[in-house]
């Protein structure tokens, strides 16, 4: 008896549990069913200079002949296109099908000036986004062929000293379209100490210039020997591997797929002597549905997004939201906060606005008051001074005879 608890939407802090057997717990086993029916499709890019074993990789990889032929490196002074090719195989393994695609760039870095190389592959992979958002944009989209890259594996060329320009480059410039596998190939050319410093000199490169590689991630719901196993392939990053489809007899009367040297032999599947399985199992066994998610999630979405963009379209999000009722009280209190916040920040404005014009009126009054009464202290400083001239000269008009002058105007009227 299955037990599950269910939370109903828009309420808050309601769980309710049912105990009994539903079903679709067997949902799992319809969409194997449907899977195993319609098969899986799977497109991989190899990228690197002619002569370092990309058909023999992919055909070792996949234990089939991907590659009709060998590669010919080619050495010549013009630029040259890079040229983009196809191949697809469909391939069972017990009972399930795989229809995969393999997208090969020969003549990329095989000449002298190697400029622009990346273009091309870029330009490819851009266009197979392009072609996949205009299938999405049909009315009928029953039949939808999906042919985007899904991982794409960068050769490096094992100088066992750094990074070359033109590798540093092109991971610059495709990171963000696809999920990039730095594979360093034809490994046995170099000592296990030779190897580990060119690898920890690879990952100084990448994190130096901000390459996003892909990296499997540990899901909460792996077990912990999925993921020490996750732990052990993301240790095991660049991949240093060596690709054979020739088997050769082991001291034991074995025969395995390797390489036959004066010294002894090199296992290509064997995990103590090269990284093979390990990028192998991360790019088909346990890690391919990641690469495909990641593409269409995240890769292919933001291609998407900004073509759009470009374009003018412009979404509006709301309408996508989700309804929760208490979600919608929360951000309706906001927006009422924020107006009420608003409202008092205009008054506020409006007050200051109207103190300010009433302090101007009043500094406008009171220099105007100021102004009248220093004319009018003028003005009455002005009489004053002409006050007091009229007064000395009545004073003066007025002023009393002296004593002999009152004798005289005496005696000239006394008659007796």
């Amino acid at each position: 008896m299955a037990e599950t608890t269910l939370r109903k939407q828009g309420s808050i802090g309601q769980i309710r549990s049912i105990k009994g057997n539903v079903g679709f717990s067997c949902f799992p086993d319809q969409v194997y069913k449907k899977s195993i029916k319609d098969g899986f499709n799977f497109t991989l890019m190899v990228v690197g200079e002619s002569g370092l074993g990309k058909s023999t990789l992919i055909n070792s990889m996949f234990e089939n002949k991907i590659f009709p032929g060998k590669e010919e490196a080619t050495v010549s002074d013009n630029i040259k296109g890079v040229e983009i090719t196809s191949m697809t195989a469909d391939i069972i393994e017990n009972g399930v099908k795989l229809h995969l695609t393999v997208v090969d760039t020969p003549g990329f870095g095989n000449y002298l000036n190697n400029d622009n190389h990346w273009q091309p592959i870029l330009e490819n992979i851009e266009s197979r986004f392009d072609s996949f958002l205009g299938q999405e944009n049909r009315v009928i989209r029953s039949k939808i062929t999906d042919n985007r890259i899904d991982a794409l594996i960068y050769l490096i060329k094992p100088t066992g000293h750094s990074l070359r320009a033109i590798d540093i480059e092109f991971m610059k410039r495709l990171h963000s379209k696809v999920n990039l596998i730095p594979v360093i190939s034809k490994s046995d050319t170099l000592t296990k100490d030779e190897l580990d410093a060119f690898k920890a000199r690879i990952l100084a490169d990448i994190n130096f210039n901000s390459i996003q590689i892909f990296k499997p991630t540990i899901d909460s719901f792996d077990d912990s020997e999925s993921s020490a196993d996750t732990k052990e392939i993301i240790n095991k990053i660049p991949f240093a591997v060596v690709g054979s489809e020739s088997l050769v007899t082991r001291p034991d009367g074995n025969l395995v797929r390797g390489r036959t040297y004066p010294w002894g032999i090199i296992e290509v599947d064997n995990p103590k002597h090269n990284d093979f399985a390990y990028l192998r199992k991360m790019l088909v066994f346990s890690h391919m549905e990641e690469l495909k998610d990641y593409t269409d999630s995240v890769l292919y979405e933001n291609h998407r997004t900004q073509k759009l963009l470009s374009m003018g379209h412009v979404q509006d999000n709301s309408v996508f939201r989700e309804y929760n009722p208490s979600a919608q009280l929360e951000e309706e209190r906001r927006i009422h906060e924020a107006k009420i916040q608003k409202m008092e920040s205009e008054m506020n404005a409006v007050f200051q606005q109207k103190v300010m014009e009433k302090e101007s009126k009043l500094k406008q009054s009171e220099e105007e008051l100021f102004s009248r009464h220093k004319e009018m202290k003028a003005t009455l400083e002005k009489q004053r001074k002409e006050l007091s001239e009229k007064k000395k000269q009545l004073e003066t008009s007025v002023r009393p005879s002296s004593p002999v002058e009152k004798k005289s105007k005496k005696g000239l009227f006394n008659l007796s």
